[in-house]
């Protein structure tokens, strides 16, 4: 007898835009991917299909603006990663615009560039819920959000609420971070299952987070 499966997936919260059929829908993942994991990966590829973008990029950060410093690994090395996890998945791709840049990755600044390199793409900003509530804090985030449409990811542990134009997509919920695969692999563990196969080999392979 079949088996029937049961998914979590719904359906996004709010209406969805009507889309100028002659424009490109591509959405942006930004982040430090240290290292890249499979929840990043589900966010990006169930944001595409959700909001029926033509893309998203996951776009790594050069050097974040936060308060608190995080030390992260030579860029080279998360590009790499980042090139192995995609390989072969349909509609996601990366952009490379602040790792090409240099300087501490403003994202104001890097979707300024972004829209004026390509007028003919409307851009849709992907953050969790835990980002959500600092929105008031972002740099230039009233002119930030005329330029693009931010989109809200339910994280494990947080509900977040905000007065600025959010679209919320509802994705399976993943309890992984970069820092649980990190400390694993310290540890002398295999994070098995936390990130795609070819990702944990070349970190093996280059003897990153020992």
């Amino acid at each position: 007898m079949p088996i029937e499966l049961l998914t979590p997936f719904t359906k996004v919260e709010l209406e969805t835009k009507e889309k100028d059929k002659g424009r490109r829908q591509v959405g942006i993942l930004g982040g430090n991917f240290n290292p890249v994991h499979n929840a990043h990966l589900l966010i990006a590829d169930q944001v595409r299909q959700q909001l029926g973008l033509d893309a998203v990029y996951l776009m790594p950060e050069y050097q974040p603006p936060h308060v608190d410093k995080k030390e992260t690994i030579d860029e080279k090395h998360r590009l790499n990663m980042l090139l192995l996890a995609i390989n072969g998945i349909e509609g996601l791709d990366i952009e490379p615009i602040e790792i090409d840049r240099k300087g501490i990755s403003y994202t104001y600044d890097t979707m300024k560039l972004l829209t004026e390199a390509n007028p003919d793409t409307d851009y849709y900003f992907i953050i969790g819920a835990d980002m959500v509530e600092y929105l008031p804090k972002w740099h230039r985030i009233d002119e930030l959000v005329e330029m693009v449409q931010f989109v809200g990811v339910q994280r494990p542990k947080y509900k977040a609420g905000t007065s600025y134009p959010v679209i919320w997509v509802d994705v399976p919920l993943m309890d992984i971070s970069s820092t649980a695969v990190r400390d694993s692999i310290k540890n002398g563990h295999t994070p098995n299952f936390m990130l795609p196969a070819p990702v944990l080999d070349y970190i093996r392979k280059a003897g990153l987070y020992q």
